[in-house]
């Protein structure tokens, strides 16, 4: 049975990396309980596992007294002379007091106890090597899931990737590898835990220093990042050396560097922008290529409004205000984006001439007269297509119209079959 105690602590030695003197402090951890209950009471009771053979011993110490009233705690001049031959009344004296069967019966209780103590020394192993590694991006293998949760190999350590560190667009399959972001190691009460993550903007800009030297060493710096995991990335960066392009560098040889990160992303949309001290032109440089025509500036409340042309609009504040949301959190400020007003003038020369276009066109159908077309105009039925959608008795109910109603809609029935005959000869000729 000593053996087979000594193949466990050499498996869990191998397998978890747990050195043998604490394994070995485990084993007499829970050895001493075993003891108590077979030897019994006992003064300074110790076992000692021998580490080559793996046997078992007990040992108490006992006081030497003249007469021996508890057995427990007092050992005979004449017995404690046979252990030790100076020994005097009143020293202590330690012996050895392993039961019989002990080893066998200690061995099995050992092996029942260790898993315990085993997983406490495994977790306190973990926290050491990964306190230091937060921030490390780590590859591992999806083992399981349990619920959203997804519990990933390390090798040696299993990792949780919590729900609200995925990204939403992301599907994990069991066995397949993928790379996280150590965000934290935490020592709770059930031990250590490993949490990654692949929805942390620390995340991107780790996988920036890993794939861009220039941010590595520290000649480009990373000013601000904003994420919305699965989706789009803007990360602004800076240097102060002058030959060196900040963005370009990023970007890499015909967009290599960018384009690995991408990958790893599963194709996330990353912006990589120059950062700049002057808010108008860091807020430009985060919403291009759309262009802006003028800046209200609150420095007060950190707030900037910002109007592009209308043409501009849907490229300014970007899908679902997805832009517009990530240039905000980039700078720091809150930032509103309108489209330009069309002067008035404008825009009531505009409407007037689609007005009259649209009374002409139908007055020019026979059987409706000017008065008439202006009047449908004016209740919206603006070509000869919306005029055909309307029922005589609606039609009715227009002053100018009145007992009218279906002579109009005939005529333009009629005009309907005129332009359709004429379509038809064309194509044939």
């Amino acid at each position: 049975m000593n053996a087979d105690l000594l193949a466990v602590l050499e498996f869990w030695e191998r397998e978890k990396g747990i050195n043998r003197e604490t394994l070995l402090g485990a084993v007499q951890e829970s050895l001493l309980a075993a003891a108590k209950k077979a030897v019994g009471p006992a003064r300074d009771l110790r076992v000692v596992i021998d580490p080559k053979s793996g046997d078992i011993k007990a040992f108490a110490k006992q006081i030497v007294s003249e007469k021996v009233i508890s057995k427990h705690d007092q050992i005979s001049v004449f017995d404690a002379r046979r252990l030790k031959a100076d020994a005097q009344v009143g020293d202590e004296v330690e012996l050895e007091v392993t039961p019989a069967g002990f080893g066998r019966i200690a061995s099995q209780y050992a092996k029942q106890a260790l898993m315990q103590h085993i997983r406490r020394a495994e977790k306190q192993l973990i926290f050491n090597e990964f306190k230091d590694r937060v921030g490390d991006i780590v590859s591992g293998v999806v083992r399981r899931f349990e619920r959203s949760d997804v519990t990933i190999d390390l090798g040696k350590y299993e990792a949780l990737l919590p729900n609200r560190e995925r990204v939403p667009t992301e599907e994990y399959q069991i066995g397949e590898r993928i790379r996280c972001y150590v965000k934290a190691v935490d020592n709770g009460p059930h031990g250590p835990e490993i949490i990654l993550s692949r929805a942390d903007p620390q995340f991107v800009l780790k996988l920036f220093s890993v794939e861009v030297s220039e941010i590595h060493d520290g000649t480009i710096e990373v000013k601000a990042i904003a994420r919305e995991p699965g989706f789009r990335t803007k990360i602004a960066v800076y240097t102060r050396d002058e030959k060196v392009d900040p963005v370009g560098a990023c970007v890499g040889l015909r967009g290599q560097r960018v384009k690995n990160i991408v990958r790893e992303l599963n194709n996330e949309k990353v912006d990589i922008i120059r950062w700049s001290s002057n808010i108008r032109d860091f807020v430009t440089n985060a919403l291009a290529p759309a262009k802006l025509k003028s800046f209200e500036v609150d420095e007060g409340r950190r707030r900037i409004r910002i109007v592009v042309g209308s043409d501009q609009l849907s490229q300014a504040i970007g899908k679902r205000g997805q832009n517009a949301r990530l240039t905000s959190r980039l700078t720091g400020w809150q930032v509103d984006i309108e489209a330009e007003e069309a002067p008035v003038s404008v825009q009531d020369d505009k409407f007037q001439a689609q007005f009259t276009e649209a009374v002409r066109s139908l007055a020019a159908i026979p059987g409706i007269t000017p008065e008439q077309a202006d009047a449908l105009v004016h209740h919206g039925l603006v070509s000869l297509e919306a005029l055909l959608q309307v029922e005589p008795s609606d039609l009715a109910e227009i002053a100018q119209i009145g007992a009218s109603a279906e002579a109009v809609l005939e005529a333009a029935r009629q005009e309907l079959a005129r332009r359709t005959l004429k379509v038809g000869e064309t194509s044939t000729v």
